[in-house]
């Protein structure tokens, strides 16, 4: 029988034995004693433990760190605040303070990528950490990082390292941390060297950004801004022109982002790469061999980077990385299933060790001229296969599931992988299924139950876009068949001095990935969110912007606003109508006038939908000839009562403790004036829509003045308020439609009432309270007040 040959078997020689890997021979710390090692990225995931390694065990090294300015945080702003993080602890306290310990062991230097300052000219090795870390980011975003930014750093480090007439005066040593999958869509082993492409760097990096420029371009044409503008209208309308026309501008900025990250990504994945990171990441391994040819030069490729397994203790992390999130999501039972191979190695290594062998590196002296690879992962001597590591994070969300879960007391979704297709049919029959659901939803009539669908389809919404995303973002690394060799690595860690072993080794080898996720990574990445989910518990659905007036101290200097129709009271202007005009009618009319109304509902609809204004000018038509002193008469004598009944108790026990608490009270209506007679009682300025008359009171079927809508109103409030001092920060609104979201948006408290699914959602973006104050009329709607 023949034997068959495993295909992932590691290769025996991968180096030539004549030129061996730089090894170490002595401890790190004697090793790396005396030297200047400039990073960036310390604010980052590996730069903070990297600078944490070096501060705590390599005592008489020389740390200097390139840190942006961020706002009015200078550089060495951001670096006291990092050094107050839990794990400096020790050290921090061994120097005086976080101060004292930046001011005696840190150089901090105030710079960006490419914008990069003179470096030291002492320094001795360069560890270039910084880079952008997201896998889709807008294609000139990620050659400016990992391109053009790595250029400049090199071309400044070369400047340092040189006298006034360019001669050398030192050879430095230059790590580049990049990534095990500059390796692209390639399959089978991996060696520690230059990738081999074809690609010319320079061209690619000019034309990656001018592609903003081009796309910028293109949405401003006249045929993307119709589309985009409709779209906001068809949102927006009611609210008016100014909303509008802000909706879609973020439409058309959001599009260019996604055009740019679709660009990045086709372009990376037309030359073989899975993604724009890890493109731009080879081109940028590729600038360092073109520009370090006459220093030494190491590269480190790590894998997929997860908490740490020992150090600076077990599950430490930063945020979250590439595993959490779906590792989060199937806890809460929101990945139903998974696009990858069962069989495919899921190369993942614990950030510790990746330090570790940074430092290890950094201590090495590579040949000039001749660039070191290594390869930083776990796949060649201890892999996780994708169905290895579903069983372990099922295991242990089967022991400690977490609070919150999309379906409460269901089981664990259970996986099949049914293979990538499978997984995309699924998305884009659900995809047609929420389209459906929405379109249905947008017809229903305003209630309960209509908001409570909407707020299931938003989480289906939510979990859908969750899962494409990451469909799409990990699809390519869920079925990698990569096997990255790691000899060099392999040699380095076991060239570590004895001494040296306990504190800084890094070899994947030698822990059990049962134990790692089991006991390690999972409960440190669902720590916080346990904690979260508690506190969301304890808290209950108390909202953020419902504040307490009890506590409220600013008095006459704040106005609490209300809406009336479908706020504080139950009725719109339709039936105000009616109830006005019916009375003086005889039953004949009456049936007639119910009758006309009735015919013309429809096409109050459709203005109501299109402008408020131009609804309230159209209904209030119908008040033609009505005389206005006889309306006055009856509202204060009959139908004060039938009115009071419509208004939510909820809403008037919010008007008295804004009474209470000093504030001035408004109410703004479209609804007429002399309806609104009955709640002058509770409010200190009343806004309504004014009828006009002619010479003998009788209404002449127009409005004295525009009625008070969408954008007008919070207008009004900002004049109002210039004109009284109030502080609008500290004032509160009350309103049921988005037609009200501008002057929600005037106040430091808005409050959505009872909202209609447009303004539901947009309160839940804002993370504004919502409320529900019930209305028990104790009078039909069809009883005409008498």
């Amino acid at each position: 029988m023949t034997a068959v040959a495993d295909p992932f078997a590691r290769p025996t020689v991968v180096r030539d034995p004549a030129d061996p890997a730089p090894l170490l021979d002595g401890r790190l710390r004697d090793l790396l004693a005396g030297r200047t090692i400039v990073m960036t990225g310390v604010t980052g995931f590996i730069g903070e433990q990297l600078l944490w390694k070096i501060l705590t065990e390599l005592p008489d090294a020389r740390p200097a760190v390139l840190v942006r300015r961020k706002g009015s945080a200078a550089a060495r702003d951001r670096v006291v605040s990092l050094v107050k993080k839990a794990i400096f602890a020790e050290v921090r306290e061994a120097a005086g303070g976080a101060e004292a310990l930046v001011d005696s062991r840190i150089q901090v230097i105030e710079g960006d990528l490419p914008n990069v300052p003179a470096l030291p000219r002492d320094l001795d090795v360069l560890v270039h950490c910084a880079g952008d870390v997201s896998f889709d980011p807008p294609i000139d975003q990620a050659f400016t990082t990992n391109v053009v930014g790595t250029k400049a750093l090199m071309e400044r480090m070369l400047e340092a390292c040189r006298d006034e007439d360019g001669t050398p005066t030192s050879v430095p040593h230059y790590v580049h941390i990049s990534t095990a999958y500059t390796a692209g869509r390639r399959r089978g082993a991996i060696p520690e060297g230059p990738q081999e492409h074809s690609v010319d760097y320079e061209a690619e990096t000019a034309a990656g950004l001018a592609m903003r420029e081009l796309v910028e371009a293109e949405s401003r044409m006249p045929e993307r801004l119709t589309a985009l503008r409709k779209e906001a209208e068809r949102q927006h309308r009611r609210a008016g022109y100014l909303t509008t026309a802000a909706d879609t501008e973020r439409r058309r900025t959001e599009w260019v982002q996604a055009e740019l990250v679709r660009a990045g990504t086709e372009r990376a994945r037309s030359l073989g790469w899975t993604d724009v990171y890890t493109f731009t990441k080879a081109l940028g391994e590729r600038v360092v061999a073109d520009l370090g040819a006459d220093i030494r030069v190491s590269i480190v490729r790590p894998a997929i980077v997860e908490s740490s397994w020992a150090h600076p203790y077990p599950g430490w992390i930063e945020g979250f990385k590439m595993a959490e999130p779906l590792i989060l999501a199937y806890g809460r039972g929101e990945l139903p299933e998974f696009p990858g191979s069962p069989d495919s190695v899921l190369d993942i290594v614990p950030c510790d060790l990746v330090v570790n062998a940074i430092v290890a590196v950094c201590a090495s002296e590579p040949a000039v001229g001749r660039p070191e690879y290594y390869h930083v992962s776990s796949g060649a001597r201890n892999p996780l296969t994708i169905a290895d590591m579903y069983n372990h994070i099922r295991r242990y969300f089967a022991e400690h599931p977490l609070e919150r879960t999309a379906k409460p007391g269901e089981p664990l979704p259970e996986w099949d992988f049914p293979g990538s297709s499978s997984v995309g049919r699924l998305l884009v029959a659900s995809e047609l299924a929420h389209s459906v659901a929405e379109r249905v939803l947008a017809r229903a009539p305003r209630s309960d139950r209509a908001r409570q669908a909407a707020r299931s389809l938003d989480r289906f919404r939510g979990r859908l876009d969750f899962f494409k995303r990451y469909h799409s973002l990990y699809n390519e690394y869920a079925q990698s068949e990569l096997h990255f060799v790691d000899d060099a690595t392999l040699a380095l860690t076991r060239s570590l001095h004895p001494d040296d072993v306990a504190t800084f080794a890094f070899d994947t080898a030698v822990f059990d990935w049962k134990t790692y996720i089991e006991d390690v990574h999972c409960p440190s990445i669902t720590t916080s969110v346990r904690r979260m989910d508690a506190l969301r518990k304890k808290r209950g659905a108390r909202p953020s912007t419902m504040k307490d007036l009890s506590r409220d101290t600013a008095g006459s200097s704040a106005v609490a606003i209300f809406d009336l129709d479908g706020t504080i009271m139950s009725t719109n202007v339709v039936e105000q109508y009616l109830w006005s005009r019916l009375p003086e009618l005889s039953t004949a009319a009456q049936v007639a006038e119910v009758g006309q109304v009735a015919r013309r509902l429809p096409g109050y609809l459709l203005a109501e939908q299109r402008d408020r204004g131009d609804f309230l000018r159209a209904v209030y038509r119908r008040y033609r000839g009505l005389d206005l002193a006889d309306l006055e008469h009856r509202v204060d004598t009959t139908m004060a009562p039938a009115i009071l009944s419509r208004v939510s108790p909820e809403a008037l026990a919010r008007i008295q403790e804004h009474r209470a608490a000093g504030h001035t009270t408004i109410l703004i209506t479209g609804a007429v004036e002399t309806l609104t007679r009955p709640l002058r009682q509770y409010f200190d300025v009343v806004v309504a829509a004014e009828l006009a008359t002619d010479a003998d009171g009788r209404c002449t079927g127009f409005l004295a003045r525009p009625p008070l809508v969408g954008e007008s109103r919070a207008a009004w409030l900002k004049h109002y308020a210039s004109l009284h001092g109030v502080d609008l920060t500290r004032s509160f609104a009350y309103a049921d439609s988005q037609a009200d979201l501008p002057m929600l948006q005037t106040v430091g408290h808005p409050v959505a009432v009872s909202p209609d699914i447009p303004l539901m959602r947009a309160a839940a973006r804002s993370q504004w309270s919502t409320v529900e104050w019930k209305i028990k009329p104790t009078t039909p709607r069809w009883r005409i007040p008498r």
